[in-house]
């Protein structure tokens, strides 16, 4: 059987009279592709917020890797090895790509705020050995020949790539990413394909929210479908298709 690494079970989460969460249950196994799908407004993104500490979830229990992280702070999540990409880009716009996964990475050094003042023998040590991380990372999502551009100058592709690889930085064993596709053409689509098998590959177990439900169904090694916060099917993509209660979320009652 294969090893759980998330199980989230009974998830609650509202915003005064909106229940934007209703009873989540879901698990994720170590090593697959899990994929998060649902119309507008199903609450995807509320999860993953709640799945990294953003949000407060009123109820419910979460464990990763074992470990208890209901109601933890993000920064505890990432500790335990869950970081994410954002819908909307969120990079450091004046820093360089490199300065950008050097950040991510800083999450797993020691130095400090005092060793980053004395800047001491060991603290340059740490802080070379994060620079060379940094190149090997923009060289495994394909972008090491822009490490020395400002973020703000990089392609719509190459700030997404950029994102991957500061999230990488911090050694995740699970990598939730929302819509990494939106705006990209179909050669960029494809090329994220290849990326996210290869992430796979490597040993990251990677949740993906995607509404490009072609990419979902030809990457996917389970996908769940939310609506109106309530999970309405879970399950290889073939049955997830077929399933009549996710044809009448996306096309109507009378299509289903």
């Amino acid at each position: 059987m294969a090893e759980t690494l998330l199980k989230i079970e009974g998830i609650h989460k509202s915003f005064g009279g909106l229940q934007a969460l209703s009873d989540v249950t879901l698990s994720i196994h170590r090593g697959e592709i899990y994929g998060l799908i649902g119309p507008n407004g199903a609450g995807k993104t509320t999860l993953f917020n709640v799945l990294t500490g953003l949000y407060v979830p009123d109820s419910g229990a979460f464990v990763f890797n074992g470990q208890n992280l209901f109601q933890q702070k993000p920064h505890l999540i990432v500790s335990a090895g869950i970081t994410r990409t954002f819908q909307n880009i969120r990079l450091f716009a004046a820093m360089t790509a490199l300065e950008n996964v050097m950040v991510g990475r800083h999450i797993r050094s020691s130095a400090g705020a005092l060793g980053a003042i004395l800047r001491n023998k060991r603290t340059m040590a740490e802080e070379a050995a994060i620079r060379a991380k940094a190149w090997q990372l923009l060289e495994y999502v394909g972008i090491s020949d822009v490490a020395e551009e400002q973020a703000r100058n990089l392609s719509y592709g190459h700030q997404r790539r950029l994102e991957i690889a500061r999230a990488l930085a911090t050694e995740p064993q699970l990598l939730a990413l929302d819509e990494p596709a939106a705006g990209m053409n179909p050669r960029e689509t494809e090329e994220l394909k290849a990326l996210m098998s290869k992430v796979r590959q490597d040993g990251v177990t990677v949740l993906l929210i995607e509404h490009d439900v072609k990419l979902m169904m030809d990457l996917c090694d389970r996908i769940a479908v939310l609506d109106y916060g309530k999970k309405i099917a879970e399950g290889i993509p073939e049955e997830v298709r077929k399933n009549p209660k996710v044809i009448e979320a996306y096309l109507g009652a009378t299509h289903a």
